[in-house]
């Protein structure tokens, strides 16, 4: 997330992907530093597809970022670390980012 305020849509998409326990633990895991995919995948105790599938949810909020790089003997290696972000979520900034949300999300109650 940048440091302007975040439009409707990129709230949800972010509150979307922080509702979740495993994407909690790597955003956690990623506060101290980048890590690669499978040190990661070691240190939370969770497959490799299944951290991918959280990362991509996260990098798709703009939550983490993810690099490929080439270590010295030509493998590739994929690192994630966290961006910066914060919300202050109050009333009256729900209030001023109401007229951004998207089409889908305005009107409907979606508890019913």
């Amino acid at each position: 997330m940048t440091a302007r305020e975040p439009t409707g849509a990129e709230l949800l998409a972010a509150l979307s992907a922080l509702a979740n326990a495993h994407r909690l633990r790597i955003i956690g895991a990623l506060a101290d530093g980048r890590q690669y995919v499978s040190l990661l995948a070691r240190e939370l105790g969770m497959s490799r597809p299944l951290l991918h599938m959280h990362l991509q949810r996260l990098q798709a909020a703009g939550l983490v970022t993810g690099e490929l790089e080439l270590t010295a003997d030509g493998k590739a290696v994929k690192y994630f670390e966290a961006t910066e972000f914060a919300f202050s979520i109050t009333p009256q900034a729900i209030k001023e980012i109401v007229p951004t949300l998207p089409e889908s999300a305005k009107g409907r109650d979606t508890d019913s």
